[in-house]
């Protein structure tokens, strides 16, 4: 597919599911918070546990960076592995500190901001691109599973594509756009989560007629072979 059939995509997902306004956080802060605390873990789940953190402490690097890790762990048990989560989450507030806080770091341009966040304990690429795009605005494509299971059903990544293959895939059909991306990403989520699901429902799907490997007459609890 062209460049032209992504956006088509995008198009047909943004009329039938509307705006998303993602990322849902009040700061830069708690979008950072909520990419680390997001890992293998559902996004009920990490709002459960992004109360129990306001809770114990302010929403601020340094206030969590000196909490104990049995209490901060304790408060993160909704989004499991949360003493593992604990651990990662205090690395990246001690580095965010010792970079000179958020300002400093948004001053980076993109290509080294990244470089830096994937040297932080704990964070790949689809959290640091989380961070680059929902919380500094960066126009960097986040490839996530959900991503993967609708583009492979749709021809486009198909395979053992890597992150980086698919994120240019991706970057290099799109304009560069960190809001066209926000909105893009946000609504293959919601797709993923309502109708193309690892059991998809092929008949209510507006991207049905582009599908190569979705049965469009499989009924509502239908297969596919993917």
């Amino acid at each position: 597919m062209s460049g032209d059939s992504f956006l088509r995509i995008y198009d047909r997902l943004f009329r039938h599911y509307g705006p998303r306004f993602w990322w849902p956080a009040e700061t830069a802060f708690e979008v950072m918070i909520g990419a680390i605390l997001t890992q293998n873990a559902s996004w009920t789940n990490v709002e459960r546990a992004l109360v129990g953190l306001r809770d114990l402490t302010p929403l601020d690097p340094q206030a969590i960076a000196e909490l104990s890790l049995d209490r901060l762990g304790e408060a993160l048990r909704p989004v499991g592995y949360f003493n593992v989560k604990a651990k990662r989450l205090q690395a990246f507030c001690r580095w965010l500190l010792a970079q000179g806080g958020e300002e400093r770091v948004g001053e980076r341009d993109t290509p080294a901001l990244r470089q830096d966040l994937l040297a932080v304990h704990g964070i790949g690429p689809e959290t640091a691109d989380d961070i680059l795009l929902y919380a500094f605005g960066r126009p960097v494509f986040v490839i996530d599973s959900y991503t993967r299971r609708i583009f492979g059903r749709l021809g486009l990544a198909e395979g053992e594509r890597s992150y980086e293959d698919l994120r240019a895939l991706f970057e290099q059909a799109l304009p560069k756009d960190s809001a066209l991306y926000n909105e893009y990403h946000a609504l293959i989520v919601e797709h993923a989560k309502t109708t193309c699901r690892p059991q998809p429902l092929c008949p209510r799907c507006v991207l049905k007629d582009l599908c190569q490997t979705g049965s469009i007459d499989a009924p509502e609890t239908g297969r596919t072979k993917r």
